[in-house]
């Protein structure tokens, strides 16, 4: 499945909000549309195989990248930097 062409900027901000640990999957779909794996996606393509490698082994079962796995006392998490995104 090919990707559709997405905004630099766009592709940016899904990256930066991807490194955040209590930024979940959910959010960056809700967002922009992209799921868990087509962030996954993204992430591959446009990071060094390294830089890839290093962002999965941390995300894998983190449970503040997953909000079902996340505990009741953490319900939204929103970076000091999004509030001025009107994206």
């Amino acid at each position: 499945m090919t990707m559709p062409q997405i905004d630099q900027a766009i592709v940016d901000r899904v990256i930066q909000m991807a490194w955040e640990d209590r930024t979940t999957f959910n959010a960056i779909q809700r967002q922009f549309g992209l799921d868990e794996s087509a962030v996954i996606r993204l992430m591959r393509r446009a990071m060094k195989a390294s830089s890839f490698r290093m962002w999965r082994a941390r995300v894998t079962g983190r449970k503040t990248k997953h909000q079902a796995l996340r505990g009741s006392k953490v319900s939204r998490f929103k970076s000091s930097d999004q509030k001025n995104r009107d994206f």
